[in-house]
């Protein structure tokens, strides 16, 4: 059923494309454009007629195309650059027989991504993908305050040495990235070569086949010895930068948790199996239990930047396990890597304040020994 008219503004005219069974006269085809080939040159206008009555206008765009995001065309309407009717309204707006929406999408500007010699450590690879132990701190992909310097760089530079490529499904910012982990995590990550291997790892990522298994120091000692968090979460309503559960778009998360270690009542090791995968899912589903990740100053605040006289460098999460399907052989694969030195470091002192009989109520100190963290510290 054709209920859209499509048409291009050009010169204070409007060239319209005749929807199914109207009379509108036939325009030379040169004329019409789809929302996918819109490059931020000339504003496209979408006239709905019926059938979509009472849609989410992001919801209606998205499913008109799939060349942009429902995510991306939300930030474009929020950002001006949708009307309804010459007026800017929210993504959530529900479209109108009528109304007139004015497209207008700006021009991307061109990234110079660079490579850069970025050590990373390479677990397995070959022809289709490869596997690699991300370390703490490295940025995944370019954005706002990391335009160098990260994953990307590194993925480059090393392709560029044999003379292979990454797939081009994530675009041209995101070459190869079927996932990602926060700066601060470290851990396995896949990459894909080809853009089939992209397509059938992001299905198993899709249908929560993959296997995954992290593991993190956490603020306290959670009551139960397992357990499994349910809890929907999305983007704070109030801090943007944040995620948790008082949000307008909430989805379904869902994280089991197993206690491996217990120091004392300050601190625990924690296994944590992700059921789901949304942005900063872990550190958020701990924090609903009072138990915020170590180190983790965005939603554990100063009291878990620091045990006994120790500075607790970063964020204690790591991706310790992931296994996949291989996307084409079909056959298993499984890859673990334990945590690194940064983090063995914490759980040391962890053990030497618990023998001390120092971990009964609070890891947080002074943070005047910082040093016992850092690179070749003893603790």
């Amino acid at each position: 059923m054709c209920d859209v008219y499509v048409c291009r503004a050009e010169h204070d005219r409007v060239f319209w494309a005749a929807p199914c069974g109207s009379r509108v006269s036939v325009v030379p085809q040169y004329l019409v454009r789809n929302i996918s080939n819109m490059t931020g040159t000339t504003p496209e206008e979408l006239i709905v007629t019926g059938g979509e009555n009472s849609k989410r206008l992001d919801v209606f765009l998205a499913n008109r195309d799939a060349t942009f995001s429902r995510t991306a065309l939300q930030r474009l309407i929020e950002d001006g650059h949708v009307l309804i009717n010459g007026l800017q309204v929210k993504p959530s707006y529900k479209i109108r027989p009528g109304d007139r929406i004015t497209l207008d999408v700006p021009r991307p500007q061109p990234l110079d991504l660079r490579p850069e010699a970025i050590d990373f450590e390479p677990l397995y690879e070959d022809a289709d993908l490869l596997v690699l132990n991300k370390p703490a701190g490295l940025v995944v992909h370019p954005a706002p305050g990391n335009w160098t310097g990260t994953l990307v760089n590194a993925l480059l530079h090393h392709f560029s040495q044999s003379g292979e490529t990454a797939s081009s499904v994530g675009g041209k910012e995101r070459p190869g990235l079927v996932h990602r982990l926060d700066k601060e995590t470290s851990g396995i990550m896949v990459i894909a070569k080809t853009d089939q291997a992209h397509r059938a790892l992001a299905v198993q990522f899709k249908q929560h086949t993959i296997a995954r298994v992290y593991e993190a120091l956490v603020w306290g000692v959670p009551k139960q010895g397992q357990g499994l968090i349910d809890l929907a979460i999305g983007r704070d309503s109030k801090e943007r930068k944040k995620f948790s559960a008082r949000t307008a778009k909430p989805k379904a998360s869902v994280t089991e948790y197993h206690i491996e270690r217990r120091y004392g009542k300050a601190a625990a090791h924690v296994r944590l199996l992700p059921r789901t995968g949304r942005t900063h899912q872990l550190r958020v589903h701990l924090t609903s239990l009072g138990h915020p990740i170590l180190g983790d100053r965005t939603y554990g605040g100063q009291k878990v930047m620091a045990i006994g006289d120790g500075t607790v460098p970063r964020v204690m999460l790591h991706a310790r396990t992931l296994g996949f399907v291989h996307p084409t052989t079909g056959e298993p694969h499984r890859f673990d890597v334990p945590c690194p030195e940064d983090m063995q470091r914490v759980q040391r002192e962890l053990e030497r304040l618990t023998e001390l009989g120092q971990t009964k109520r609070s890891v947080s100190g002074k943070a005047s020994g910082a040093e016992r963290f850092t690179e070749g510290g003893k603790g």
